[in-house]
């Protein structure tokens, strides 16, 4: 992981749960004095005490390393409220519908931010018989590609993954008005109405 937990956040969740040191000593199986060490920065929680620790506490390994509770407020989950995550690492692309915490290859990832598209990057759309087509000019090499299209509406979300020297198109049945993103590997995400 890129950080590690500190004294601070540990006090800061504990104290949340209202758990007196002694108490979340008792669940660790540890002395109050070493959570008093890890609570005034003398000490550090042994790597195997981190998933008991975050359960004591009652949230995930990668919200305690990162110091704070993730609350999906957004119970409805409307999917044009979508958050996209691309790992930089592996490419792995992944969607929620909604804020999350997401982590990929040890990276916690921050979601894309997507942004109307310059000439080099804009896509054509045309709907045939009820399909939402899309296709993109964009060079497909090795190097510099779309890696994916996605179509979001109110209450789905496709996506098509491409491949470098593959075609840069995709097609959508149409279900009315949405979201279309489309990814390059260099540039970012990028999005529009449809």
């Amino acid at each position: 992981m890129n950080n590690y937990v500190t004294g601070a956040v540990i006090k800061k969740l504990r104290e949340k749960k209202k758990m007196t040191q002694s108490q979340l000593a008792q669940q660790l199986c540890v002395s109050d004095k070493t959570i008093s060490k890890w609570e005034t920065c003398k000490g550090f929680p042994d790597i195997s005490l981190l998933e008991p620790l975050a359960k004591a506490l009652h949230i995930s390994v990668p919200e305690l390393l990162a110091g704070e509770q993730i609350i999906n407020a957004n119970r409805a989950a409307n999917i044009l409220r979508s958050a996209i995550y691309v790992c930089p690492v592996c490419g792995n692309i992944l969607h929620t519908a909604g804020n999350a915490m997401v982590s990929c290859c040890g990276i916690t990832l921050p979601p894309l931010e997507a942004e109307e598209a310059d000439e080099a990057h804009d896509v054509q759309c045309e709907i045939i018989e009820h399909e939402l087509y899309v296709t993109s000019p964009h060079a497909m090499t090795k190097q510099h590609y779309l890696s994916f299209i996605a179509f979001a509406t109110a209450n789905r979300f496709e996506m098509v993954k491409l491949y470098p020297e593959g075609n840069a198109e995709a097609r959508f049945f149409s279900r009315g008005r949405g979201i279309l993103y489309w990814y390059c590997n260099h540039h970012g995400l990028f999005c529009r109405r449809i």
